[in-house]
């Protein structure tokens, strides 16, 4: 039997982050020959072009950790209609210099929570158009924008019996997605 690595990248460094509670929790539903890392991007510089032939050793470790994976995975936070700024940092590091690119055919999913009612639906959308530039295969549906609201999470911190149902749906599209276009 395969073992699947995934790559979780959280796009929130908020200590009480909503989105790691997800990325979290939503790695519990996931079936045995899953494993999950959460890629830690908190302590990448801000990405500049001229340090591209001279990457840090926080840079060299996420490429690695992502070239590792069989997949991705992206939970993400909604500032300002868009991707927070450290998401996009990460992934710009990520993929370059130009042409090497630890990104490139990886199978990936979105999901994202916020207070909001749209519940990340565009920072999601963006994130889907810079992934697809990035050749990266990401999962169209189904999409998973949530609200955090009673019911989302338990006392545990594990997806709530209301969202259970809904997640652990979205759950198997996404090992069927991983499983498929895994390399």
């Amino acid at each position: 039997m395969t073992q699947y690595q995934i790559a979780v990248i959280v796009g929130s460094l908020r200590r009480d982050s909503l989105n790691r509670k997800l990325a979290n929790a939503i790695v519990k539903l996931a079936p045995s020959d899953f494993s999950f890392k959460q890629v830690n991007i908190g302590d990448l510089p801000l990405y500049n072009q001229d340090e591209d032939d001279h990457q840090t050793e926080a840079v060299k470790r996420i490429k690695a950790e992502i070239k590792a994976a069989h997949g991705l995975l992206f939970v993400t936070a909604e500032y300002n209609r868009s991707i927070p700024g450290v998401l996009k940092n990460a992934i710009d590091h990520a993929s370059r210099p130009y042409g090497q690119s630890a990104w490139t055919g990886k199978p990936a999913g979105i999901l994202g929570v916020s207070v909001g009612a749209n519940g990340t639906a565009m920072a999601q959308q963006h994130l889907r158009n810079v992934l697809a530039y990035l050749d990266i295969q990401t999962l169209g549906q189904p999409e998973a924008f949530l609200q955090d609201k009673d019911g989302l999470f338990d006392q545990d911190g594990q997806i709530g019996a209301h969202s259970k149902q809904f997640l652990q749906a979205w759950r198997d599209r996404y090992v069927g997605w991983v499983k498929q276009h895994a390399a």
